[in-house]
């Protein structure tokens, strides 16, 4: 119902409205509506405050609710890095008074271990991954310092030992009546071994009850550790990775495998070190470390189409196999090696190339970069670039590390030979045979299943056959370069049959490789054999169809058949995978040459007298220029 004064007021503001429209601006209608006017202003002044109220008052609930919410965050991150707590807390040993004195107090004695057990982290290189330890510190490892009261830190400090996995080592060092020192360390309740000596003696000490402590926290570290103590005497590590295979968890077994087949390679004991990386994949069938170790080992020992194969699948378990406890960094670098090594042995030099550029622009690991470079080099050296070849030993660092000079000299003998540079690879022969004898029993395989067959075929393209014969001739069977280089021998000697035997063995067992079929076919080129060496060639350019050298050959024998025309199309497809070889772009411009194409002749011919070539090379090429 309405209110009876509301109905009063709008008769008289209607009225005074009447009144003015009359023209009566004075008198009571216009103090009427002054009056009115004043109530408006004030009730518009009171809605102005209400809402600021409403909004000082809103403001102030958010800003209560965004406390309560940071102390809920801070709350739930503390029990989140609490539970997550892995660390390690040194707690201040007890030390002998006089001791104490001097200055040497259980802070200190505890802050010393502390530095040794940081060293020992600092020396034990992995690509296991720090978070799969079952018993990881990570970098968290400090001293404990003892506080009065309750604090912030106090708190933060019980909730860390209630609800996370803290690592406790306390301890003390006593003096008995000679004045000789005892140190102990405990991890947890454990009863840690008695170290005793003289005082002077004391960092010595310290340094055993730290190797102590890293011994039963850290077991596998502490077998990468022994192991690098002495690269001549591997008992102790060998003797700790065998408890770990023995009973340690299900991760550390695997490892401690991968452990003991470095120790069986550093012996030169290839089928051991193959055994025991197999008993792991037992354990762990795509154990990603496992295969690239396998993959490692097969390549060393020259066995192509296996190495092909566990590269394969090496990047196959590194994108979504059992890879998850490798260091990222060391999963990422590697995968990029694998696809490298896959394209080499298929004789695809350019992919080879792009993967390793892939891998050189990620973190390091291992100095896996250095050995991407390395395979750079080779790599041009199969393209047959020599512009290329120096190109990347420019890119090379200086060192001074032995086993980084080894590699870059074994790397750039085989890339001579690869250019048939045969009186600079055999000088370079020579001088790894003294270096690779320094290296001890884990370089026996590489100087006889890379070294020798290399040099062998050296000694004979320098007019040598008995000498290199001889050097060959205790070169494993199973070996595939080897193989190869034995059948090259005898392609020099003119001994048809037995280099066929060679190509043919080889050819066989390796079914995704082009190698062995292009050495055949350029030796049937060698015996005036054109049709013969094309069969060859078709085989090789099917298991590699990025390999120029089959490519080139088929484009000779089919010059040899009359046929330059049909060759034209051989060089320029080969052209696409080895754009700076010298002795194509000869071939080529012969081949335009008796086509009756002049002017391109002139132009294949200028481009290979600016690149590398033998000297019977160019004998050709002057004799096609006249």
């Amino acid at each position: 119902m309405a209110d009876p004064k509301d109905d009063d007021e709008d008769i008289a503001e209607e009225t005074a409205f009447d009144q003015l429209r009359n023209g009566d601006s004075g008198g009571i209608a216009a103090r009427f509506l002054a009056a009115k006017t004043e109530v408006l202003q004030k009730q518009l002044a009171q809605l102005h405050l209400s809402h600021f109220r409403e909004w000082l008052y809103a403001s102030a609930e958010m800003v209560v609710g965004l406390v309560i919410l940071l102390i809920f965050v801070g709350i739930a991150s503390a029990v989140w890095s609490a539970a997550h707590d892995n660390g390690l807390v040194i707690e201040s040993f007890s030390v002998p008074a006089d001791m104490n004195n001097r200055g040497l107090n259980g802070q200190v004695v505890a802050s010393r271990l502390l530095d040794k057990l940081s060293q020992l982290q600092s020396q034990t290189v992995s690509s296991r991954a720090a978070s799969s330890y079952a018993n990881d510190w990570g970098k968290d490892i400090k001293v404990q310092i003892p506080e009065t009261g309750v604090s912030i830190g106090q708190l933060n400090d019980y909730l860390h030992e209630w609800l996370g996995d803290v690592t406790h080592i306390s301890g003390e060092v006593l003096r008995d009546a000679d004045g000789n020192i005892s140190l102990t360390a405990r991890v947890g309740s454990d009863a840690g071994p008695v170290f005793t000596g003289k005082e002077a003696d004391f960092d010595k000490l310290l340094q055993q009850a730290a190797e102590s402590v890293y011994a039963r926290t850290q077991p596998y570290r502490y077998a990468v550790y022994l192991s690098s103590l002495d690269p001549k005497d591997q008992s102790r590590a060998d003797e700790a990775y065998r408890k770990l295979a023995e009973n340690g968890s299900l991760q550390d077994r695997a490892w401690a495998y991968i452990g003991l087949s470095t120790i069986y390679s550093g012996r030169n004991q290839p089928e051991e070190a193959l055994r025991v990386l197999h008993k792991a994949l037992e354990l762990r069938p795509n154990f990603a470390i496992a295969i690239l170790d396998i993959a490692s080992q097969e390549g060393q020992y020259q066995h192509d189409e296996s190495t092909l194969f566990w590269n394969r699948k090496l990047v196959a378990a590194l994108r979504g196999g059992d890879a998850s406890d490798m260091d990222p960094r060391a999963a990422a670098i590697n995968a990029r090696m694998a696809q490298a090594n896959s394209a080499a042995l298929q004789g695809d030099f350019q992919q080879q190339l792009k993967f390793d550029a892939e891998g050189e622009a990620l973190p390091d690991s291992g100095g896996q970069i250095e050995t991407l470079r390395q395979n750079d080099l080779l790599a041009y050296a199969f393209m047959h670039d020599g512009a290329g070849v120096h190109s990347a030993i420019a890119d090379n660092s200086m060192t001074a590390n032995r086993g980084v000079i080894v590699n870059r000299t074994a790397e750039l003998f085989g890339a001579y030979t690869a250019l048939g540079r045969w009186r600079d690879a055999l000088a370079l022969a020579d001088t790894l045979e003294v270096m690779v004898a320094e290296l001890g029993p884990g370089a026996i395989s590489f100087e006889t299943n890379t070294v020798r067959p290399y040099a062998s075929l050296a000694m004979a393209m320098l007019g040598n056959v008995d000498g290199a014969k001889r050097r060959i001739e205790h070169t494993p069977l199973n070996c595939d370069l080897c193989g190869r280089m034995r059948g090259r021998i005898a392609a020099v000697e003119h001994r048809w049959a037995a280099a066929a035997y060679w190509f043919g063995m080889v050819s066989a067992r390796t079914p995704s490789i082009p190698f062995a079929d292009t050495d055949w076919g350029m030796m049937l080129l060698q015996k005036g054999d054109p049709a013969a060496a094309i069969e060859k060639f078709k085989s090789a350019h099917r298991k590699g169809p990025h390999f120029a050298d089959p490519l080139e050959g088929w484009g000779e024998a089919l010059m040899l058949q009359n046929r330059s025309d049909l060759a034209l199309a051989k060089f320029k497809e080969a052209n696409a995978y080895a754009p700076n070889w010298g002795r194509l772009h000869l071939k080529w411009g012969e081949a335009l040459l008796y086509s009756g194409d002049r002017s391109g002749a002139k132009t294949e011919f200028a481009r290979a007298a600016a690149l590398d070539l033998t000297g019977n090379e160019r004998r050709e090429l002057a004799k096609a220029l006249r």
